[in-house]
């Protein structure tokens, strides 16, 4: 008799949304561009974290010397690094020649361009440092700068910065949209139950007459915002899973996947984005519609 009930429910739910269809294109529009929203912020905050633990891989200064500085330049840098090593975890000096074998590496498939290169002209020594505390990586790189023989100082640690800053305000801007539509979805999903209560005022005085219980009642409007939800849930996932595909198309063209900066293939997101769509999909329209039927439907 309960799954026969169910059956009845569910039945009776999704009838609710074929009566309204107005309604419901309002409620499965805003719950889609929430979730739709969600899957943005959950795209970006992957790629942030995958592209910042790639690039803390790296050390986060990198010094460049002139092309024509002298070993003894080069002896005064080694000279001050061993100095100061209670801030410097390590440090590697780099030829000419082992940045011309990382730089093919790095190219793979595309490292035949670099043959005949004549690496010994155009690449510098270098010098790869990590910090034990990044926060003097500015006091450390402009005291790098003064030392004769120094072209330039590159630290990494800013793009660590900049994309932890830029995650953070896509986190508070993502919150603020977010909680705007979903109070949005709420009262639309409130008065799509209310709408579908008072067409079937009769019917349900009817089962009040009978004796049907509160649950029996309700349950039609709850599997009503279930089915919103996840219909809203499977239409945002799929508009994030495509336009990131085109996204990833364009911007990896010419960027190697091994590279630094290469974005994640949706392959290892989307089954991830999809569950957190379908679980706060169904969750807000079933959510919603549970609250909006207390209120609506006196049993």
């Amino acid at each position: 008799m309960k799954f026969r009930a169910l059956l009845t429910s569910t039945r009776e739910g999704i009838q609710g949304i074929i009566r309204h269809p107005l309604v419901t294109l309002a409620s499965f529009t805003t719950i889609l561009l929430m979730l739709l929203l969600m899957s943005v912020f959950l795209l970006f905050s992957a790629n942030a974290r995958y592209i910042t633990k790639r690039v803390a891989q790296q050390p986060p200064i990198e010094v460049y010397m002139k092309l024509e500085s002298t070993q003894a330049e080069r002896d005064v840098v080694i000279s001050y690094l061993d100095q100061n090593n209670q801030w410097i975890i390590e440090y590697e000096q780099r030829t000419p020649e082992q940045n011309y074998l990382w730089f093919r590496e790095n190219l793979g498939e595309s490292a035949s361009i670099l043959d005949n290169f004549d690496y010994m002209t155009y690449l510098p020594y270098t010098f790869h440092i990590r910090l034990i505390d990044p926060s003097y990586a500015d006091e450390f790189g402009m005291n790098m700068r003064a030392i004769p023989g120094v072209n330039k100082v590159l630290i990494e640690s800013r793009v660590m910065d900049f994309l932890s800053m830029t995650g953070r305000w896509v986190n508070i801007g993502t919150f603020v949209a977010f909680s705007v539509l979903l109070l949005i979805a709420m009262f639309i999903i409130s008065n799509m139950v209310r709408i579908s209560v008072y067409s079937r005022s009769a019917e349900i005085s009817i089962m009040k007459f009978v004796g049907a219980t509160s649950g029996y009642i309700r349950l039609p409007y709850i599997i009503e915002g279930l089915f919103v939800g996840m219909v809203s849930a499977v239409g945002a996932w799929a508009i994030a899973y495509f336009t990131y595909q085109q996204v990833f198309d364009i911007m990896m063209a010419n960027v190697n996947a091994t590279s630094f900066y290469a974005l994640l293939p949706i392959q290892s997101l989307s089954h991830w984005v999809m569950i957190m769509c379908l679980v706060t999909g169904m969750l807000i329209g079933g959510l919603g519609s549970a609250v909006s039927v207390r209120k609506y439907v006196k049993v």
